[in-house]
Formats: structure tokens, C-alpha cells, sequence
């Protein structure tokens, strides 16, 4: 059952971790299960960090600054410059992963019956803070036919009212894989002026942008620098997330001032977290982003050349970050999901996955659409490959027939 905010509304479930404990069954059974459900990588976190891990030998482990560490945010500063991202010290606010960035700035700027225009299909827990705010997602719904391209400017300005308080992007985009133009990040910043709201920027896939176009930040958008609230992490770039450390990027005073509450009742972000993600910076070589970028990028095309060999299936190719939203030929992505881990197996093996339709506020939506995390090996992308056309083929809610493959 979902549950429901103090407020009435339905606090979704993660599509992402919800059927985790059907995968627990299913090894518990002997069946080998391939996570292409979770943004996991497995490339092996910076040799730095793993070192100076091993190396802590603190007498007292104390309370942080409650907006992090001045040594961590020092460094912040330095990273984003790589990216002509110009930021002081005061305007980085270290938070307990991403997700505490995304939960404090919607708990500071929104308000119960306050509106945020998202597009989709979209990050399950954007809906899930912004439900525990009291505030509305009203979705931008972007379709796999048209590779995830934003509507027309002036579809989305008839959403704005005065209700409205922001948009939330994610570039590159988690679930779609999706890398905004230039164009469009330009006519985002024309409505945001003109409506002087907030722009919150999800950038925690930055280094991985695979179509040659630029990586192009919300802080590279003139005239709107008061209205940008960015949202980072190490957790992807540098294979990091139970690390738990993340960055609200602002230069909005009051709204910092604001979020700083929120920091202070939760005391401060994690220390060692701290001290490792500072060891990450400093020590993290050009050799290791590039061998992690370019083994995305390997993955990208083996996986997504992969899907569209199967029949009845279709993936566009994503731009950035590493998952691709695939079509299958199913009734029902949730069913689907779940009886992959509850019925099937091949071999002794199957594969997890994300439904898609938990990216969408409508329910109705991707029902027949997953997710697919290339987080894995190219040689287990292989394997589940192989596992996922052999279920298709005998799915019992099968919408074409893929037996004679």
C-alpha cells in the first residue's frame, strides 16, 4: 500500500527500491539476479578515497559545520570551476546526499497547495518530497517516440499559475538518460524570469554527457542567478553513493539562510564523509573519469543496440548520465517487473528492473516502459540481455508474440 503524508496525499513508493525485497526472495531461492534496476555502479570508487579510508585515525570524531566542512566546500568550489560554474564558499551548503539537497530546498521554498512544474517521466522522489512539502508535481510529460525532447515552450508557460514556485530539471536526465539543449535551457530561463521563479537543477550526472553537445548548467543561464538552486552529489561520479554526501549550490541569501534551519536541526552532514569526499577531489585523477566515462559510454551503445534487437522492444539513445527508458511489449511494467523475480528464471538467473511507471505522476503512464540501469559489467549486460528476451518470450502478458526468436 502507498503511503500517505500527513497532508492527504499519496506519498509515492520508489519504483526503484520497492521490489527489493522480491529480489531478496529470489537469491534467497539460488537465482542469480542482474540489478539493472538501481544506479549502482560498479566501477570501483577512486583509489584515493579508498587509501585515505583505510588511514583515518581520528582521536575524536566531532560535529561539523552544520553547512559542512570549509576545507570540503573549498574544494566544491575549485571542482565547478572545471565546468565555468563560479561559486563561493558561502554559496555551498553540504548536505547527506543528493536527496537532502532536493527534501531541504523543497521543505524551504514550497508550501502546502504550492505548485512545481517537472518534466517527465521523472525521479520518483521529486514527487515524494514534494508531497511531504504539501506541493503539487505538475508534469511535463515527454514521450519516448520523440527521444524525451521537451513540448514547446508555450505548452509548458499554459501550466504556469499562480500557484507555481519553480521547475525542477535534471540534466542529464535520470530516468531518460535525456541531455537539454542549449535552446531549451534558454527558453527554461526565459520563463523562469519572467515569472521570477526558482529553477532547481538536478546536475549530479554532469561528467557523463555522451552526444558531443555541452554540458550546459543552469548557472551558465544569464539574468537568473538569484533563481537557481543546483543539486549535486558525489555519489555517481566518483561510485560513492553510500557515502552520502551532496551539495545545495545557491546564491539566493534568504533561501540560504532558510535551508540553514533545516541544517541545524539535523545537526550536521556526515564526518567521514566529509574527509573521504575531500580525498576524492584532491586525489581522483583525469585517468580515472575518463576510464569511467568511457566505459559508460561502451555500455550505452551495447545495451541500447542490444534492446532494439529484440523484438517488440525499443530504447532511444540516451545523451547522459546511465539509463535508457525502454519500451517493451508487456501490459504492465509493474506486473512484469515483479513477476521476473517471483516466476521466472533462465538458467538459474533473471534481471531486476526499475517500472517506469513509477517515473510518471499518472499512474496510466509507462506501463508498457522500464528503466534500465547500465551500471553493470558489459559482460552481465550480456547475460541479463539474454535472461530479458528469453522472459519476454514467455511473459504471460505479453503484447507480441516474441516466441520464435
Amino acid at each position: 500500500m502507498p503511503q500517505t503524508s500527513k497532508r492527504g496525499q499519496i506519498m509515492p513508493a520508489s519504483p526503484i527500491r520497492k521490489l527489493v525485497p522480491f529480489a531478496d526472495a529470489a537469491k534467497a531461492r539460488g537465482v542469480k539476479v542482474y540489478h539493472l534496476n538501481i544506479g549502482q555502479p560498479d566501477i570501483a570508487s577512486p583509489r584515493a578515497a579508498i587509501d585515505y579510508l583505510k588511514g583515518i585515525d581520528l582521536p575524536l570524531m566531532p560535529y561539523t559545520a552544520s553547512n559542512g566542512n570549509l576545507s570540503l566546500r573549498q574544494k566544491l568550489v575549485k571542482y565547478y570551476e572545471k565546468f565555468n560554474i563560479n561559486v563561493t564558499t558561502d554559496d555551498i551548503i553540504v548536505t547527506s546526499g543528493g536527496s537532502e539537497a532536493v527534501n531541504f530546498a523543497f521543505m524551504t521554498c514550497l508550501d502546502p497547495g504550492d505548485e512545481i512544474i517537472v518534466p517527465e517521466p521523472a525521479y520518483a522522489n521529486y514527487t515524494a518530497f514534494a508531497v511531504a512539502c504539501g506541493a503539487t508535481i505538475k508534469p511535463v510529460v515527454t514521450t519516448i517516440e520523440e527521444g524525451f525532447h521537451l513540448p514547446h515552450i508555450e505548452k509548458i508557460e499554459e501550466m504556469i499559475t499562480p500557484k507555481t514556485k519553480g521547475i525542477l530539471i535534471c540534466n542529464p536526465n535520470n530516468p531518460t538518460g535525456y541531455l537539454y539543449s542549449r535552446d531549451e535551457m534558454n527558453q527554461i530561463r526565459d520563463l523562469v524570469k519572467k515569472y521570477d521563479l526558482y529553477l532547481f537543477s538536478d546536475e549530479v550526472y554532469r561528467e557523463f554527457c555522451y552526444s558531443g553537445a555541452p554540458y550546459i548548467s543552469a548557472f551558465h543561464l544569464k539574468d537568473i542567478e538569484n533563481n537557481v538552486v543546483l543539486f549535486d552529489s558525489v555519489s555517481k561520479r566518483y561510485s560513492e553513493c553510500g557515502l552520502r554526501i551532496g551539495a545545495i549550490v545557491t546564491k539566493n541569501e534568504e533561501l540560504k539562510k532558510n535551508v540553514m534551519k533545516f541544517c541545524q536541526a539535523r545537526l550536521c552532514p556526515p564526518l567521514l564523509g566529509q574527509l573521504v569526499a575531500e580525498a576524492t577531489i584532491d586525489g581522483t585523477t583525469e585517468e580515472y573519469m575518463l576510464n569511467a566515462y568511457n566505459q559508460f559510454e561502451e555500455r550505452r551503445k551495447f545495451l541500447v543496440d542490444g534492446l532494439n534487437k529484440i523484438p517488440g522492444v525499443y530504447s532511444p539513445i540516451p545523451m547522459g548520465a546511465f539509463y535508457t527508458v525502454a519500451r517493451l511489449p508487456i501490459d504492465n511494467s509493474e506486473s512484469f517487473c515483479r513477476w521476473l523475480l517471483e516466476e521466472f528464471e533462465d538458467e538459474g538467473q533473471t534481471v531486476m528492473l526499475a517500472p517506469a511507471s513509477g517515473f510518471y505522476t499518472d499512474p496510466e503512464m509507462g506501463k508498457d516502459e522500464v528503466r534500465i540501469a547500465y551500471a553493470i559489467s558489459k559482460e552481465d549486460l550480456a547475460k541479463a540481455l539474454k535472461v530479458l528476451q528469453h522472459a519476454l518470450a514467455v511473459y504471460p502478458g505479453r503484447t507480441v508474440d516474441v516466441r520464435n526468436i
